[in-house]
């Protein structure tokens, strides 16, 4: 994406060390915008930041973020506007996944996958409202497949992800009237480092015919951010033959 459309746009990408998340930093910056980096890996993060300063000439902020800590997201949040004067667009992309039987999923799993994809996304969310209403910015949200479908690999994964769509949903119908727009992306398996059930990568377990790349979604959330009046309301990334390998 190289057409500028989000020029001196501030955003947020929260898992950006890896995969959708440094891909969408990435499109970020090709479209012209300052990113904000957040993860835990402060030494990918830098490494990510120094490419896109060089690549595309625009500014950059490291955050070292687990944004299971309320604490570290409020920071990542006055640290970005201490530094750009404001937020144009969060992305809430951090995120993981433990498979296996419900009966068999620790406590610790489960309050992991919790505390990551629902509790994350709700501070990240609360902490930024006020920084994009000021400017008519944009809230999006990755959820998942299997936020709208089935995933019997992995239960709990699945409902953090539409407990994801529902909060974006309900978002959008409490501050739509502030000109904040709300995206929900939802990709199927993308080949990335994210874990399968079994505990591969996903970039390991498919062919690059069978799953979806990083930068593919990237794409569609840099595009739901550069819409100035519309809100692109959700957005599907799937194979081709998803729903044929699915639904038999």
């Amino acid at each position: 994406m190289t057409d500028e459309s989000l020029a001196g746009e501030t955003a947020i990408v929260t898992g950006a060390s890896t995969g959708i998340g440094a891909a969408t930093c990435r499109a970020f910056a090709a479209a012209g915008a300052n990113v904000v980096l957040a993860a835990r890996s402060e030494d990918q993060l830098a490494d990510l930041a120094d490419e896109l300063e060089s690549d595309h000439g625009v500014e950059t902020l490291v955050v070292p973020t687990n944004v299971r800590e309320e604490d570290a997201v409020d920071a990542l949040i006055d640290e970005t506007v201490e530094t750009f004067g404001g937020i144009d667009v969060l992305v809430n992309n951090a995120g993981l996944s433990r498979g296996g039987e419900v009966d068999e999923l620790t406590t610790e799993e489960y309050e992991t996958m919790q505390e990551t994809n629902v509790d994350g996304v709700f501070y990240a969310t609360r902490a930024a409202i006020p920084h994009v209403r000021e400017r008519d910015g944009h809230l999006i949200f990755v959820a998942s497949f299997a936020g709208r479908h089935p995933r019997p690999a992995n239960p709990v994964y699945a409902a953090t992800k539409w407990w994801t769509r529902g909060f974006a949903k309900s978002v959008a119908a409490q501050i739509g009237d502030d000109d904040v727009g709300i995206t929900v992306v939802n990709p199927a398996e993308v080949r990335s480092q994210f874990e399968t059930g079994d505990g591969r990568t996903f970039a390991d377990a498919y062919d690059e015919d069978e799953a979806s790349e990083p930068e593919e979604v990237a794409e569609a959330i840099a595009f739901a951010a550069g819409q100035d009046r519309s809100s692109i309301s959700e957005i599907d990334i799937n194979p081709r033959d998803k729903f044929a390998d699915t639904f038999f």
